[in-house]
């Protein structure tokens, strides 16, 4: 798995410039695999920045290398859609500490030539951030018309505008949140254990070894991939269905339509993804809290945004980031004065529903842009 996965070639930008980490650690370069879509207008005004969640990735509206399948935001982001690359120059960069071509535990040691593993510094949201305003530095972009992101995305798009808030116009944030809650904490260590406890995790350090933790990650992802569904949805799709049988089995295999799904999702989550970086990215997620610089004051992480335009999005089925936490955000932005919009969408998807056929969604994104779709 990790082998064939780290070989693919990314489009992607070293730059020979430290980055300081929340850790207090510093990577000495950088490395930032991206994707672009659309014309950057002779202004340099029309870029969007797209930040993807904890499972994505750079490939925001191509086929993804590994896979083939379309992009996880093909339905959004294209020609005449509600992000227009006919109007907009769109970025999306991989993250720090993810495994498609950024800097992450897979990069080689400057001095063995050996993959870091779980020598890699542990990063946070805003080291992520960083990284991505020094990409545009290089790209010689000093603003964005808007930072849009859902999930984690959508932290990003919130610590941009925390960090940057005179590089950015607006910021979209869709089914997300502030800070990341204790219930979502213990989701993740569930994953997190599960890597750890497959013995072909190695301490990390599997990439020169036939045998990868790929039992873990798919245990891993299976947890996680209920989280981004809702009750009804589930209960819809597959109810006590058995799976291609007619009795019970009356042993351990898949005996429900449910068990085989989330079976099918584990596994093909590890052709796709590498384990260390999910549990890089789960912890940066983990230790996301955009008030805690600020005595639990969530405004005060807003006092210099008060010129970003922000719209705030939820789902009425996602109980992973519920509406309350947008709500939270919107009331902390109207304390300092900023211009925020929010609204709550009816998806029975869950979390998910960002990702999927939600049409409100896709005239609200048009709104946001300013895009008249």
């Amino acid at each position: 798995m990790a082998s064939l996965l780290h070989q693919i070639q990314h489009h992607s930008v070293t730059i020979p410039a430290s980055l300081p980490l929340d850790s207090g650690q510093s990577l000495p370069s950088v490395t930032i695999a991206y994707q672009s879509y659309g014309a950057l207008n002779a202004a340099k005004s029309n870029a969007v920045l797209i930040c993807h969640a904890l499972t994505g990735d750079q490939y925001v509206a191509s086929d993804h290398p590994a896979t083939g399948k379309p992009g996880w935001w093909a339905r959004m982001v294209g020609p005449g859609k509600p992000i227009d690359t006919d109007r907009f120059h769109v970025i999306c960069a991989n993250v720090l500490g993810s495994c498609m071509g950024s800097s992450g535990p897979a990069t080689p040691d400057a001095a063995t030539g050996a993959p870091l593993g779980m020598a890699f510094p542990v990063i946070t949201i805003a080291d992520m951030v960083r990284a991505q305003a020094m990409l545009l530095d290089h790209l010689g972009i000093a603003r964005l018309h808007a930072v849009v992101g859902g999930s984690m995305g959508g932290m990003q798009a919130l610590a941009w505008a925390a960090a940057y808030p005179d590089r950015l116009a607006s910021a979209v944030v869709i089914a997300s949140a502030a800070r990341h809650s204790a219930q979502n904490i213990a989701f993740h260590e569930v994953g997190r254990q599960a890597i750890m406890a497959d013995p072909d995790w190695q301490d990390g350090q599997y990439y020169a070894s036939a045998r990868a933790p790929t039992k873990g990650l798919a245990v891993a992802r299976m947890a996680a991939h209920i989280t981004y569904l809702s009750e009804a949805g589930l209960t819809e799709k597959f109810g006590r269905r058995l799976q291609a049988r007619d009795i019970k089995s009356f042993g351990f295999d898949a005996d429900f339509q449910v068990e085989s799904y989330l079976r099918h999702q584990g596994l093909a989550f590890t052709d796709r993804f590498d384990a260390n970086a999910y549990l890089y990215i789960t912890r940066a997620m983990d230790y996301f809290d955009l008030a805690d610089p600020h005595d639990g004051r969530l405004s005060g992480a807003f006092g210099a945004a008060k010129d970003v335009r922000f719209t705030l999005v939820s789902f009425d089925t996602d109980w992973l980031y519920p509406t309350a936490e947008s709500r939270r955000i919107v009331q902390a932005l109207h304390a300092v004065g900023a211009a925020a919009s929010f609204v709550e969408l009816s998806a029975p998807f869950g979390h998910d529903s960002f990702l999927l056929d939600v049409p409100a969604l896709d005239r609200i994104m048009a709104g946001a842009l300013g895009t008249g779709w």
